[in-house]
């Protein structure tokens, strides 16, 4: 089983913090942010790893090597220029399986991807996309999905102003199949051009959960999961 992380996000919503480094290195309970994610999927067994990485991204790559201090197998992809979030899928197209989980590099959901996978094949579809219902616990990011009586994802607005039920979780499961619907050159955006795509092709399901994620995005969720990770899981952390 194979994770992908897009780590390539300039973070300027952390500014001072990310003048410097790439978001996903910000000291997150004691250590860059990424080692908990790493951590996470170490814990699951998955260790093959690719990480899509962009500006400041030899930091990444200097801190996390090819994996072998945390018991993982990295890889890398990094974007010449600003790709967007499926522009940077679409250049590490040589190094994905062909079926895998993509995780946002600034945000934590602790569950079973292998699960979410397992959704992928089940429904036959190109996508899945892991959903939170904001009622359960208030994540402070705006709902932004709808989900319909078939488990289908129906309507995903990234900055909606619609009042939906659900807001994505920030992991997905694809089939390598589906980069066929992201344009050959250019800047492309998974949220805003193939989603769309994916939901009116009747391609993306919704896997929901109940467990609350968390995310670095801004300074006052950053200080929310830093609470949740040192208070829970600093005991996780593998930094020398």
């Amino acid at each position: 089983m194979q994770a992908v992380i897009l780590a390539g996000g300039l973070g300027t919503r952390l500014w001072p913090l990310t003048k410097t480094v790439p978001k996903p290195m910000v000291p997150v309970a004691g250590v860059p942010y990424l080692e908990h994610q790493v951590r996470l999927l170490q814990n699951q067994h998955i260790t093959d790893l690719v990480i899509l990485n962009g500006d400041l991204g030899e930091q990444i790559e200097e801190h996390f090597g090819d994996g072998t201090r945390f018991a993982v197998s990295i890889r890398y992809s990094r974007e010449p220029q600003l790709l967007g979030t499926g522009g940077a899928l679409r250049e590490a197209s040589p190094l994905l399986a062909d079926t895998f989980v993509l995780i946002y590099g600034d945000s934590y959901l602790p569950i079973e991807y292998r699960a979410v996978l397992d959704r992928l094949v089940e429904c036959k579809v190109l996508g899945v996309m892991v959903v939170y219902d904001n009622r359960l616990g208030d994540t402070s990011v705006k709902s932004n999905v709808d989900v319909g009586p078939d488990g289908l994802a129906m309507i995903y607005e990234k900055d909606s102003r619609n009042s939906l039920a659900y807001v994505e979780a920030g992991v997905l499961a694809f089939r390598k199949s589906c980069l066929d619907l992201i344009p050959k050159s250019g800047a492309t955006s998974l949220e805003n051009e193939i989603f769309p795509l994916l939901i009116k092709q009747r391609q993306l399901a919704a896997y929901v959960t109940a467990q609350r994620f968390y995310d670095i995005g801004t300074p006052e969720r950053l200080k929310a999961i830093e609470h949740f990770l040192a208070h829970d899981h600093r005991a996780d952390t593998i930094s020398n």
